[in-house]
């Protein structure tokens, strides 16, 4: 590199310069003046900058401190409480509970009703969908069945017969009667004249025949009345069990629930037994654990128990031990070594309030998962984050 002065200015040359070579004009060269401006306003700037920040007071992991501080204020309050409730459950989840309690994870599950047709016929009409909430006793469904109408309308048209064959009868026994009453003064008095000798026997004999004969008449005439009385019995039974027949085509929801499955659509043909809707009762709902047999075992039906949900993890639910499995689901039945007893589970329910399913019930979901926390002790007494707390 060579320095030579060209019209005042000085001008560098980088690489080397041909021998006997005494240009001096910068054509083929790099000139430098551009650098050695930048070069020197970067040296007399750095200097200035590193003055401000040392007056100010300010270093740079101060100046990172600033920043992350204002980044912060900027957060959304939401995502500091999301933040901090998936801290507390983490937390919770991971933490050893205190001797006596044992958590383990578990699912909602709830009391499946099947309503189905009881007797075959076209589905007329269906009033509801899936998801919708259904009281106790609210039609849900229709089938039609042209034929059962018409055998009812047969039904009712015998139970008018019969009714006239009884009339008949009762009209018959009064004559009957009338005619056993006849005879029977006639037999009398024939019998009488008889004795004094003013008849002969055979006029008595035939008087005492007529009587006879008119009170068969009269015990079948009565027995006729009975006949149009079974009848009559027999016709109205049969129309009420046509309209029963009708009653059960109309389908109702057996409890208070919500529609889990529509498995049948308006103008299908269903037979006796199919299933057109399946409700869940939301009044009886529970989350299903497993546990070993050396807990199961210290388990008390009717103790209390706590589960807190993953949706809601900052609430903490009661319930109560309905039911522990007599039977384990993993393993055999039977084993004959401690190591294979140890690996028994055992289902475990833990049964919700009534109370506070009845007040929540629209937020019941099944299926969600969760963890349940029971106590082999019950003498000991629930820590702080599992105390009840409920939405307001």
């Amino acid at each position: 590199m060579r320095v030579e002065q060209d019209g005042g200015s000085p001008t560098v040359m980088v690489g080397p310069l041909p021998q006997g070579h005494k240009r001096t004009s910068s054509a083929g060269w790099l000139p430098m003046r551009l650098v050695s401006t930048i070069a020197l306003g970067a040296a007399l700037t750095c200097p200035v900058l590193m003055v401000v920040t040392s007056a100010a007071g300010v270093s740079d992991g101060g100046l990172l401190i600033t920043s992350a501080y204002a980044q912060s204020e900027r957060q959304n309050p939401l995502e500091k409480a999301g933040a901090a409730v998936k801290t507390l459950i983490d937390r919770l989840r991971g933490r050893d509970t205190p001797e006596g309690i044992v958590k383990t994870n578990g699912r909602l599950e709830a009391t499946q009703v099947d309503v189905a047709a009881k007797y075959p016929g076209r589905l007329a009409t269906l009033t509801v969908d899936e998801g919708d909430e259904v009281t106790a006793g609210q039609v849900v469904a229709t089938i039609s069945s042209p034929e059962t109408e018409a055998e009812l309308r047969g039904a009712q048209a015998q139970v008018l017969k019969a009714k006239q064959a009884l009339a008949e009868a009762n009209a018959l026994i009064a004559q009957r009667r009338s005619d056993v009453e006849f005879t029977r003064t006639d037999y009398e008095r024939a019998r009488q004249l008889l004795e004094s000798g003013n008849v002969t026997h055979q006029v008595a004999d035939a008087r005492r025949t007529k009587l006879e004969a008119a009170e068969a008449a009269y015990v079948a005439a009565n027995a006729q009345r009975d006949q149009a009385e079974s009848s009559i019995k027999a016709a109205e039974a049969d129309v009420e069990r046509l309209q029963s027949i009708l009653v059960d085509l109309v389908l109702v929801s057996p409890r208070t629930g919500r529609v889990q499955y529509r498995l049948a659509r308006a103008g299908e043909v269903v037979a006796a037994g199919q299933r057109v809707l399946t409700i869940l009762d939301l009044n009886d709902v529970y989350m299903t654990i497993y546990l070993p047999a050396g807990q199961a075992g210290k388990l008390l039906l009717g103790d209390d128990a706590r589960v807190i949900l993953d949706p809601v993890p900052e609430y903490v639910f009661p319930s109560t031990i309905s039911f522990v499995a007599t039977e384990a689901q993993f393993t055999p039945k039977s084993v004959e070594t401690a190591e294979e007893r140890e690996k028994l589970m055992f289902r475990v329910k833990l049964q919700g309030d009534p109370a506070i399913l009845d007040k929540f019930h629209r937020s019941v979901k099944t299926g969600v998962r969760g963890i349940g926390f029971v106590r082999t002790d019950p003498q000991v007494p629930w820590p702080a984050e599992l105390v009840v707390k409920l939405p307001q």
